[in-house]
């Protein structure tokens, strides 16, 4: 696979004639007249999502109540900020790689404000831990895979599927790569995300649960930007979807998290067992596949453990509901002409 053109005086910008990749524009965004409708949609969601950390309060409450933790909780707590803060850090870096091969311009524009978001994410832990956490502690957040061999190997797993695309651009690397996006922003943050949400529930790091809940709303708009960039895959380029490669790396990776959760958090945290974490992973990938139109992997896990969390994971509601009910079963076009802003 090639890298887009900077520049393409040859290229044609006509709707009809684009494509989610191996497209041949100019580079030019024309975004008066779009190819993918859901785009359009998603835009504007995401540029509403915006927010700064520095508009979260109440951190310095938190570092009060940090040191009351039991030692598990602190473990955990440390644990999963450095697995979240590696995700979105490794984001940041990989997505502008990725946008380099995909060729409708709408799309890449949502790729851009992901890894500006991404980066805001960044921006958020840091803010988290120069509050929260004594100085003496930090590094040893941001580093903790040096020490975890679970969770190395889980960064490597990740890193390595991204590695693999950015030195070898095939198309089988690329699919790998456009799985791994969607695995990293479907499972990997969520089992992060029912720690914060039930610390939160027993009255403990509010405002680190506030900050979560803004970066928890972000990463929903990155699954359904994902799930519509591998249905476009799916039906513009059968040849390069392959269902046997994706369900492998998609069974791997619910294997994993439940390793990597029952490792840092395990039995020793109120409300969060090891029975539950299996219950509730297996849960959240039927509800990922459910959103690509694929069968469960596990049918027999058809119940959210952590229903009573879900008031806190929704903190908006409104865009919550579209995304999960609109975007995500859009009805294709060929073509969309009119105003960007709607």
């Amino acid at each position: 696979m090639d890298k887009n053109r900077i520049f393409n005086p040859g290229g044609d910008d006509a709707v009809e004639t684009r494509s989610i990749i191996k497209g041949n524009t100019t580079g030019l965004f024309n975004l008066n007249a779009v190819r993918y409708p859901w785009a359009k949609s998603m835009y504007q969601l995401m540029i509403g999502n915006f927010w700064v950390p520095e508009k979260v309060g109440g951190l310095s409450e938190d570092a009060i109540m940090y040191r009351g933790l039991a030692p598990a909780e602190q473990r955990a707590y440390r644990g999963m900020l450095s697995f979240l803060i590696f995700l979105d850090s490794i984001q940041t870096v990989n997505l502008p790689n990725f946008s380099n091969y995909i060729t409708s311009p709408e799309v890449n524009l949502l790729l851009s404000i992901q890894s500006f978001q991404e980066a805001i994410h960044s921006q958020s832990y840091a803010t988290i831990l120069e509050t929260v956490v004594d100085a003496r502690e930090r590094e040893g957040i941001y580093y903790f895979w040096r020490d975890d061999e679970i969770l190395k190997k889980r960064n490597e797993s990740v890193g390595d599927i991204y590695q693999a695309f950015q030195d070898n651009p095939n198309e089988k690397n690329f699919f790998r790569a456009l799985i791994g996006n969607f695995l990293l922003e479907s499972v990997y943050f969520y089992n992060g995300f029912a720690f914060f949400d039930n610390l939160v529930y027993a009255s403990k790091m509010i405002a680190t649960g506030r900050m979560i809940s803004y970066i928890r709303r972000d990463e929903l708009t990155h699954v359904v930007l994902f799930v519509n960039i591998i249905k476009e895959i799916r039906r513009e380029f059968p040849h390069v979807y392959d269902e046997k490669v994706f369900l492998e790396m998609f069974k791997m990776a619910i294997e994993q998290e439940i390793v990597w959760a029952d490792h840092i958090i395990g039995d020793d945290i109120p409300g969060i067992t090891k029975q539950t974490t299996r219950l509730y992973t297996q849960w959240l990938a039927n509800s990922r596949l459910e959103m690509l139109g694929i069968a469960p992997m596990f049918p027999e896990a058809t119940m959210n453990p952590y229903k009573h969390l879900e008031a806190m994971a929704d903190n908006n509601s409104e865009k919550t509901n579209f995304f999960e009910s609109t975007v995500t079963n859009y009805t294709q076009s060929s073509s969309m002409n009119g105003s960007w802003d709607f």
